[in-house]
């Protein structure tokens, strides 16, 4: 097949001397993936943890790093020894029916959480009294025009700027002045209402955000599209297992923001948007709200991006379309043509009047629970092909983690979506 990225590994890349520059340099894909997978569900997921049970699930959060960064690691060693994307390996591999198999799966669920990711931007609009249609108007123009600038460094440095957003949860968090005993007690120490189906179905929820199908597929690509090599490894790892740790303080701040505020004073919320909403009250400032709103738009516009992202690399890496934001919208015609359609029809389906957002939300997180068996299988048969990989496939150690992983998300991945379906989840 044709090269479809920019970059080849062919072609040394040079780095700047020194291990702090050498990291910023290579720094990047995973910081924006883990980033992005705190989105605008995953956002309301965890807001409704702290706000029906406290300090309860924080210490889930904390436990929630090790699957985050062993899977992402994963397409890591992929990206980088093959120059190749995940959609491309398969193609290459395993041939054009498994590979519809996978992008077929993968366009129906990337299309559904745009929508969820959307939602988040109108919550957000709604947050700061602004008007939702020309906020989610607006905003996917911007997308739109990051993604042309025909720079794969702009989009980097938007989609950075957007984690720093995000980072917004963590002094929201400080505002609304937990207990610190309590979070360690409670949040850390504390026994676990393990009989409660309500809990349960938070936990399974919390551990369905954590591994989204889009994030194998866009750390993968954006791994290439950076150029990086099997130079560039053991960085990269750094750069994944930072992002990490960091994604999950923040959904460690939204929980205690509103187990601080919202459950101690008995208030149930729906959304994200109405946890933001409810905190300016009862907190006392008015920064906690917009700390919260402005994390929340953050979350939303860089899930969208790279969902986004994620699907025009995928399709274009398939099926040998040029597909890099290195090149012009008149070199990969189709790549960036897809990427406008994804992010126009998802704005444009949130845009119409009465649909019941928080309800698609929901579906949307159980209908990625059926795929994810899907997406991880690929992953962990690839990551385990010497013809792929080389010396470079899962150790055994690494097989037993991977798979555990791998069992307990799509476990309690599958029966939350069950329980959506047949309705009892709510």
């Amino acid at each position: 097949m044709a090269t479809v990225h920019a970059h080849s590994q062919t072609v040394p890349v040079q780095r700047p001397k020194g291990r702090l520059w050498r990291y910023l340099a290579v720094a990047g894909p995973g910081l924006i993936v883990a980033f992005a997978d705190t989105e605008a569900g995953s956002i309301t997921t965890a807001a409704t943890s702290g706000a029906q049970f406290g300090m309860k699930l924080v210490l889930l959060q904390l436990l929630l790093i090790v699957p985050l960064f062993v899977v992402q690691e994963m397409t890591v060693r992929l990206g980088t020894v093959t120059g190749q994307g995940h959609a491309q390996l398969i193609r290459r591999h395993y041939g054009l029916a498994w590979t519809w198999v996978s992008l077929g799966t993968m366009l129906v669920t990337n299309l559904a959480a745009l929508v969820t990711e959307f939602i988040g931007v109108a919550g957000a609009a709604l947050v700061f009294g602004l008007p939702v249609a020309p906020i989610v108007v607006i905003c996917a123009t911007v997308l739109i025009g990051i993604a042309l600038s025909g720079r794969y460094r702009r989009a980097e440095v938007f989609a950075l700027a957007l984690c720093l957003l995000e980072l917004l949860f963590i002094p929201a968090a400080i505002v609304a002045h937990p207990d610190p005993g309590a979070l360690i007690r409670e949040g850390l120490f504390g026994s676990q209402p393990l009989g409660n189906r309500d809990y349960l179905l938070l936990v399974a929820g919390n551990i369905g955000a954590v591994i989204m199908p889009w994030m194998i597929f866009y750390q993968q690509s954006a791994t290439v599209d950076k150029g990086l090599t099997p130079l560039d490894l053991p960085l990269s790892r750094l750069d994944t297992a930072i992002g990490a740790v960091l994604t999950q303080v923040i959904m460690v701040a939204v929980v205690v923001t509103c187990a601080a505020t919202l459950f101690v004073n008995h208030i149930s919320i729906s959304d994200a948007a109405h946890a933001a909403l409810a905190l300016v009250p009862l907190t006392g400032s008015r920064f906690a709200g917009i700390a919260f709103g402005a994390g929340l738009l953050g979350a939303a516009l860089l899930g969208a991006l790279v969902v986004s992202l994620a699907t025009s690399w995928a399709f274009g890496e398939a099926f040998a379309w040029r597909c890099s934001l290195n090149a012009s919208c008149f070199e990969a015609k189709r790549f960036y043509g897809m990427y406008m359609l994804m992010v126009a029809a998802a704005a444009g389906i949130v845009l119409v009047p009465h649909l019941p957002l928080i309800r698609i939300t929901v579906w949307v997180e159980a209908f990625n629970a059926f795929v994810l068996p899907i997406v991880l299988g690929f992953l962990l048969v690839m990551a385990n092909d010497r013809k792929i990989l080389g010396d470079r496939v899962n150790s055994a150690l690494g097989n037993t983690v991977a798979i555990a992983v791998a069992v307990v998300c799509v476990g309690l991945g599958l029966w939350m979506g069950f329980l959506t379906i047949t309705g009892q989840a709510g």
